[in-house]
């Protein structure tokens, strides 16, 4: 079969072929042209920077936007069968966020950027290497010891692919974000514990263990010693 010609040439182009093969895809770009279609709304695009940032339930959604609850709820609806965003039920109430998907996150890059806003969680410099958005990453985890951030709120929040942020974490730190944490919060309940009263479950919550015994295991592995016994041989008793 005979490559593709243009019928006139201007120039040397690469990859004319896969090109047109690729235009030829009509159903994957009617895809595409059906999520900005959703996001040719500007009630609909504050929606979805909104549900990106937060999951909320449909009189919450109306009260942040000024509108009323069966507005919101027609746009609601069409992001919903567009995949954009996704519901849960508690009981009677539904509850919306953002889909959570690698294509979400950029939509909602592209649409910080445009209106060139950051993030209302974390000011992301759109500029900054991937070495130094880590950097703020780790920071962000060192205020934070007390919570459990997930990888997938770490690159939803910072606007970085997971598989990205893990690598680039490891080389600039020479251990997982899960490895660094633990060593973490370990040392930061060792001081807690030498140099104030606080009780083991206390300082177990205070850097991010919601089960005593599961911190007390760790605590053990890492130092060889019990918190209470590890707290009377810090303070000589």
């Amino acid at each position: 079969m005979d490559a593709f010609e243009l019928p006139h040439a201007h120039g040397k182009h690469l990859h004319t072929e896969d090109i047109k093969n690729v235009l030829a895809d009509t159903e994957r770009f009617g895809a595409v042209s059906e999520i900005f279609k959703q996001l040719s709304d500007p009630a609909r695009v504050r929606i979805f920077w909104l549900l990106c940032h937060r999951e909320e339930c449909v009189v919450n959604i109306a009260a942040l936007m000024e509108m009323s609850s069966p507005a919101v709820s027609h746009h609601l609806h069409s992001l919903t069968e567009s995949g954009l965003i996704e519901s849960r039920r508690e009981g009677k109430e539904v509850h919306y966020r953002a889909a959570d998907t690698e294509r979400i996150r950029m939509l909602h890059g592209i649409v910080e950027q445009v209106m060139e806003v950051a993030c209302p969680e974390h000011k992301v410099d759109y500029g900054a290497s991937q070495e130094e958005i880590v950097r703020k990453v780790h920071d962000h985890l060192m205020e934070h010891l007390s919570e459990r951030i997930s990888i997938d709120d770490l690159a939803r929040m910072f606007l970085m692919n997971t598989t990205t942020l893990k690598t680039v974490f490891k080389r600039v730190y020479g251990t997982t974000i899960a490895a660094h944490m633990r060593t973490h919060r370990l040392e930061r309940a060792a001081a807690l514990l030498k140099t104030t009263d606080r009780e083991v479950t206390e300082v177990a919550k205070a850097v991010g263990y919601d089960s005593a015994a599961r911190f007390a295991t760790a605590f053990r592995e890492n130092f060889g010693e019990t918190p209470s016994e590890y707290r009377r041989h810090a303070r000589g008793e």
